[in-house]
């Protein structure tokens, strides 16, 4: 069987960075080895910025095509399956970090942790300022990463918070900072994505969910529908979608199996609900991958 490629960078299966937390690298430079294609992937552990200065190029988002126009910003978190295409006059910076490692970067900051927590491509020609200084901050990041200087790391770290928070003001746009409750609601609601993401294979009720948060099921379904516009069986099933529609797009694995890999002892049920959900069966969505 074929599973999806987990890399720790563009066709490395060593997830080890060395004593640092971060990695830093050009386009040009990885992609000029894959012939300026990187086949679709994806990283356990890690959060990934590609910053594209000139050229361009195209990405497969968990098999959504997006184009990649000069200058843009794309973040991608763990898990997330992607791949690209890149002309062959690139030119720009990637640059990958322990996923964990965001919270501690952006700690003054939890709001831009929590809303750049999902894949963004921004598009930075409509906004000059935060262009510069994201390429500003990703250009010192590299200097500092090629150096041996002391404290490198701890100067690395502040030219990125600056570029996250600059990322984030520019995907958010103006907005009224959070309210203490508003602050604990989006906190509750980013626990439990990450609850969900690490437990929706073993297809735990609600109750379990609401109880490691310390809140109800009701309160936590009034936040899900405050905030995320679905219950919270309904961001669960999503998840559990989300990877259903991976496995079957970009592996070789058969449908019982894939059905087995997300906690389904009966391939028939997992068939009901994936047809329920999507309004296709397995298969039929497969065929339509081809």
């Amino acid at each position: 069987m074929r599973a999806i490629p987990t890399y720790a960078l563009y066709g490395e299966h060593d997830e080890h960075l060395g004593s640092d937390w971060l990695h830093c690298e050009t386009i040009l430079a990885r992609s000029r080895l894959h012939d300026f294609r990187i086949k679709p992937h994806r990283h356990e552990r890690f959060y990934q910025l590609l910053h594209l200065q000139h050229g361009d190029g195209e990405t497969v988002i968990d098999g959504r095509s997006e184009r990649l126009a000069a200058p843009c910003l794309l973040l991608l978190p763990s898990l997330v399956v992607h791949g690209f295409s890149f002309s062959h006059t690139v030119e720009g910076l990637v640059v990958t970090l322990f996923e964990r490692h965001m919270a501690e970067i952006l700690r003054a900051c939890p709001d831009a942790a929590r809303g750049l927590d999902a894949p963004r491509l921004l598009l930075l020609a409509d906004h000059p300022d935060a262009a510069r200084t994201i390429a500003a901050g990703l250009a010192a990041v590299w200097a500092e990463f090629q150096q041996r200087d002391p404290h490198r790391l701890a100067a690395i770290e502040a030219h990125l918070a600056l570029v996250l928070i600059a990322a984030y003001r520019t995907a958010a746009g103006p907005h009224t900072a959070p309210s203490e409750r508003g602050g604990r609601a989006l906190a509750h609601l980013a626990r439990f994505r990450q609850l969900v993401d690490r437990d929706f294979r073993r297809r735990l009720p609600i109750e379990a969910y609401a109880r490691q948060l310390g809140i109800t099921v009701t309160h936590l379904n009034r936040l899900c529908r405050d905030h995320l516009g679905d219950t919270a069986l309904g961001i669960v099933n999503a998840r559990i979608m989300l990877e259903a529609k991976r496995c079957l797009t970009f592996t070789s694995l058969e449908v019982k199996e894939t059905a087995a890999s997300l906690g389904f002892d009966d391939p028939a049920y997992f068939t009901r609900f994936f047809r329920r959900e999507s309004g296709l069966s397995p298969v039929a969505f497969r065929a339509r991958q081809v």
